[in-house]
């Protein structure tokens, strides 16, 4: 089996019990140890990610230990960075192990081929949004954001997260319908000059959504593991969505 999951948020100031949160995740890891042969994390994972050149941030020893374990078992994980954990610079593949993607990626997993990315930025957004992502992806920027001591810069990194994610949490987990779904718009447009992908696979919009379109083609956005606790499932020919309990 393939999984895939994405918009944990570990470390989230929105999560009242920060310890259970990442107790679901990482007993999750553990149910889908047994059959795994690959795992997909696509994006957001953490709520705020920046690596300084001798300080990773502080916590997710549990989640961080488990994915090296799965690594150690011979299951390949791959991560994708979100637009709140986008500042990864090496810490991640060489300490645990994951391989890391930076941008989509179009991959052939048993008989089909998947569109896989985290899903901000694809389509339009605000410009607010789109000035954001822009400083966040320069690498002047990061330097510059590096030069912060720790403490102020994670801080600093939580705060904003929380301030943001509060400022679209009414549209969270509420399908806005097909035509408003940024994503949706954007699958719709990427199949008609790539017929051979079968899957389009995103995480970013906070909705569980497996929604067929031309050619029998299926946009999958996975929901997250912050009050859907929801993920995908791939057999080599069939996916879907599933839920846990919270």
């Amino acid at each position: 089996m393939v999984y895939f999951i994405s918009d944990a948020h570990l470390g989230s100031r929105l999560v009242e019990d920060p310890k259970k949160h990442e107790k679901i995740l990482v007993d999750w890891l553990e149910k889908v140890k047994a059959d795994a042969t690959a795992i997909y994390l696509l994006g957001d994972m953490f709520d705020f990610w920046f690596e300084y050149k001798t300080v990773v941030p502080k916590g997710y020893v549990r989640f961080l230990g488990k994915l090296a374990e799965l690594i150690d078992a011979g299951i390949d994980i791959h991560f994708f960075t979100g637009n709140h954990d986008i500042w990864t610079f090496g810490y991640l593949e060489r300490e645990v192990g994951l391989i890391v993607h930076r941008t989509a990626q179009t991959l052939k997993i048993g008989t089909k081929h998947f569109y896989l990315a985290h899903g901000d930025g694809l389509y339009a957004e605000d410009k607010g949004f789109k000035i954001i992502r822009s400083v966040f992806h320069s690498s002047l920027a990061q330097k510059l954001f590096g030069l912060l001591p720790p403490r102020l810069g994670q801080e600093f990194g939580f705060a904003w997260s929380k301030k943001n994610r509060e400022k679209i949490r009414h549209i969270e987990n509420k399908f806005l319908g097909e035509e408003n779904e940024n994503l949706v718009v954007f699958a719709k447009q990427y199949v008609e000059t790539h017929n051979d992908i079968d899957f389009l696979v995103f995480g970013h919009r906070h909705i569980a959504l497996d929604l067929q379109i031309k050619n029998n083609k299926r946009v999958v956005i996975l929901g997250d593991f912050v009050s859907i606790f929801s993920y995908g499932v791939f057999d080599g020919e069939n996916f879907w969505l599933e839920y846990i309990e919270s």
